[in-house]
C-alpha cells in the first residue's frame, strides 16, 4: 500500500457527494447521514453558499464528520475553501493549481483524472487520491485493468456508483468509493425524509465494508 494514505479519508469509508440547489438543510441532512454511519461528506461548489455550508457543518459537528469541498476548479476556489474549513478538496478534472494549494496548506486533495494517462498525471503531481470520473461508464473491470502495472495508485470511482456497483469497484481494488445522487437523494431531502435518507446510508456503508 503506498505510504500517501490519507488519515482523514480512510479506506472503503464512502464518501457523500451534496450536490443541490438547496443547502437550507444543511445540517439536518449532515444529522441524517452521520446517523446512517457516513462520516465524511463533500459539498461541491456547484452551490454558491457550499463554503459557508462547509464553516457551519465544522462547527456543529466538530470531529464526528470530515467535511470537503467539491467541484474545486482553481486555486482561487481551493484557498476559499481552506479558509472556510474545508478539510479536503476535490476536483472533477485533473487540475494541478489545486493540487499545488491543498499541498500548501497541507490538506488532502482527491483530483480528477479518466485516462490512464491523467490518473498517472494526477498521482505524480502529489495527489493523495484520484477520482476516477465518470466511473459509471468504464465499470469496476477498468480499476482492475489500471491497477495491475500500477498497484499503488488509489483511486476512488465517482459518478455512476450506486448500491450493487460500490462493492464491486472495492473489489477491482478501488480505494473508497463517493456517491452522489444514488445516496444524497434529492426527492428525500426535498420531502425532509431523514429517517429514509438514514436508513439509506447504513446500506451504502454496509455494502463498502
Amino acid at each position: 500500500m503506498s505510504q500517501r494514505v490519507v488519515k482523514l479519508l480512510q479506506p472503503r469509508v464512502p464518501i457523500a457527494i451534496v450536490r443541490l440547489d438547496n443547502l437550507d438543510d444543511a445540517i439536518q441532512l449532515s444529522n441524517a447521514l452521520l446517523n446512517g454511519g457516513i462520516t465524511t461528506i463533500e459539498f461541491t461548489l456547484t452551490n454558491k453558499k457550499a463554503n459557508e455550508v462547509i464553516t457551519t457543518i465544522r462547527k456543529e459537528f466538530g470531529d464526528r464528520l470530515i467535511v470537503g469541498a467539491g467541484t474545486v476548479l482553481d486555486a482561487d476556489m481551493a484557498t476559499a475553501s481552506v479558509q472556510a474549513g474545508a478539510q479536503f478538496l476535490v476536483t472533477p478534472v485533473l487540475a494541478p493549481d489545486v493540487i499545488k494549494v491543498a499541498k500548501q496548506h497541507n490538506v488532502p486533495i482527491v483530483c480528477g483524472a479518466f485516462t490512464p494517462t491523467e490518473i498517472w498525471q494526477a498521482w505524480n503531481l502529489g495527489a493523495d487520491l484520484v477520482k476516477v470520473f465518470p466511473a459509471g461508464e468504464l465499470g469496476p473491470s477498468y480499476f482492475k485493468d489500471v491497477l495491475a502495472p500500477l498497484p499503488n495508485l488509489l483511486l476512488v470511482p465517482t459518478g455512476g456508483v450506486n448500491l450493487d456497483t460500490c462493492s464491486k469497484f472495492l473489489a477491482a481494488g478501488a480505494y473508497t468509493v463517493a456517491v452522489g445522487s444514488q445516496l444524497v437523494n434529492k426527492e428525500l431531502v426535498r420531502k425532509k425524509d431523514w429517517a429514509s435518507l438514514t436508513a439509506l446510508a447504513r446500506q451504502y456503508v454496509a455494502a463498502c465494508k
